[in-house]
């Protein structure tokens, strides 16, 4: 029997996931098509003056997720990467000189550097055991039985029922203060919000449910450097005998009826000498560009007809990451930290209402030799910086004068808040701005987290993964269901399969 031919568009973690994932079944031929030289997406790395800097994802959690990429394959993870815990989760740091560590165990919360009363503690519980059940609405509902809009959660719940237990007419905030009173608290728990891209303001109770998660399955580091997971799935990838195009980038395709029936590309030679077109036939189509992109780019959808998606599933933020290599080591850093701003809402209304640079951002600093001291030379530190900033807008993108003077706000904050002469320290910098996000991976505007969390605008869900324009066409990735963040995107390329075979018997 003839195979089936599936092209996978772009090799970030949800187009690998879904190439592993179909290739449980024989009937399928499937073909990676990579714009860039490397596999991961935005799972990147670079090495300058003897610093390796992970450029994208920082945190790895669920790792049951990741495991049955091998498992589904007869193969162990562990032959593949290795991963170990990190202690504390975090570290987060306060204007006011306060420091709290999130531990695993919420009763080492109660000694310094943050010693949280018990009342503190009890408060915690009461909110962990509430993002418990929403983690398991959302188990149920949402991961397993893939819904993708309010329709089909009826399937599963009585809706008055689901709108009592999901919280559903509270955002995260308001959820958080009904059970949080120490304002230190509420900032951190708050700030599981980076996990989408979202506002706490903004995104719905439901997204509560991040702090379970961390809590339950852990937070852990890929041994030698995020990269390191991208490096072992593309292992896999060969070992299971999926073809890959690298420097092949897809620049329309032959659509008819409904179906797109083959894709366009142009590859680049090693010399970078651009190569003659290729038409590629297909019988499915699995894309990990985000889907509003691809619409733009590869299909050429009109305006009326893309109005609602921008509407409903526009981009999440985006990020300024600066990444240094600096010649001191900062003690009072952990391998995860926060340095928080005297005012989140402010935070959150410059980057999502306002589209401004705020002077005092909550800033995420990543210093990854804390684990792994073979980041970086000895006596030296790592510093990854990554603020969440706006979108390119592209009526009025940021200059690279107001970048400049962004950094210096980033720099003087940091600063101030105990990492001294940190400017005078710094052996070597990478920085990637929305700008280079949207050129390197074609994110909607830039954004780092695929589609916003908003609970006026889509209660928190993403863009089905099935195409309502073409039957052929699935997506995968952060701009689909379940959402952002490593683990989420895997789920989706896994579930992906599912729709594909329903797909097939129709």
């Amino acid at each position: 029997m003839e195979k089936k031919k599936v092209l996978v568009i772009g090799g970030g973690l949800g187009g690998l996931s879904a190439a592993i994932s179909l290739k449980k079944n024989p009937e399928y031929d499937i073909t990676i098509i990579e714009k860039n030289v490397h596999l991961g997406g935005k799972l990147n790395f670079v090495e300058k003056d003897g610093f390796s800097f992970d450029l994208g994802p920082s945190i790895y959690t669920m790792p049951q997720v990741f495991d049955r990429l091998f498992t589904m394959h007869g193969k162990k993870r562990e032959d593949y990467y290795q991963i170990q815990p990190v202690r504390p989760h975090w570290r987060n740091f306060f204007e006011d000189g306060t420091i709290i560590d999130l531990e695993p165990d919420i009763e080492g919360m109660k000694k310094p550097p943050g010693s949280l009363s018990d009342k503190d503690i009890n408060d915690l519980r009461s909110f962990l055991s509430y993002s418990q059940e929403l983690y398991h609405l959302s188990d149920e509902a949402y991961f397993k039985n893939q819904s993708e809009k309010m329709l089909d959660v009826a399937k599963y719940y009585n809706p008055l029922t689901f709108l009592f237990r999901s919280d559903f007419f509270s955002s995260m905030d308001q959820g958080v203060r009904k059970h949080i009173k120490n304002p230190y608290l509420i900032d951190i728990l708050n700030f599981f919000v980076k996990y989408v891209g979202s506002s706490p303001y903004d995104a719905p109770a439901i997204l509560n449910l991040l702090p379970f998660v961390q809590w339950e399955f852990d937070l852990w580091y890929v041994k030698g450097g995020l990269y390191n997971l991208a490096r072992g799935l593309e292992k896999l990838i060969e070992e299971l005998g999926i073809t890959v195009m690298k420097n092949t980038e897809v620049v329309g395709t032959e659509k008819t009826d409904g179906r797109i029936q083959a894709l366009k590309v142009q590859s680049s030679a090693a010399s970078g000498n651009v190569l003659p077109f290729q038409t590629l036939s297909c019988d499915l189509v699995v894309s990990d560009m985000e889907v509003i992109p691809f619409y733009e780019k590869i299909t050429k959808e009109s305006d009326l007809r893309l109005k609602s998606y921008r509407e409903k599933y526009g981009p999440a933020c985006s990020g300024f990451a600066l990444h240094l290599g600096v010649d001191r080591k900062y003690e009072q850093l952990r391998h995860h930290n926060f340095f928080f701003t005297k005012s989140g809402k402010k935070h959150f209304d410059y980057i999502f209402h306002q589209h401004k640079l705020t002077e005092d951002p909550t800033i995420y600093l990543v210093a990854p030799m804390k684990t792994d001291p073979g980041q970086g030379p000895a006596g030296c530190e790592v510093i990854k910086i990554l603020p969440h900033i706006p979108v390119v807008d592209p009526d009025r993108p940021f200059t690279e004068e107001e970048y400049e003077t962004y950094k210096g706000h980033v720099l003087d904050k940091l600063e101030r808040m105990g990492l001294r002469d940190l400017r005078k320290h710094i052996v070597t910098e990478e920085l990637w701005v929305p700008e280079t996000i949207e050129q390197h991976y074609y994110s909607n505007q830039g954004s780092i987290y695929g589609v916003i969390s908003d609970k006026r605008k889509n209660k928190g869900f993403k863009t089905p993964k099935h195409s309502e324009f073409y039957q052929n066409l699935f997506f995968v990735g952060g701009s689909v269901n379940p959402g952002g963040g490593m683990p989420m995107v895997v789920l989706s390329g896994q579930q992906v399969v599912d729709q594909i075979e329903s797909f097939n018997k129709t």
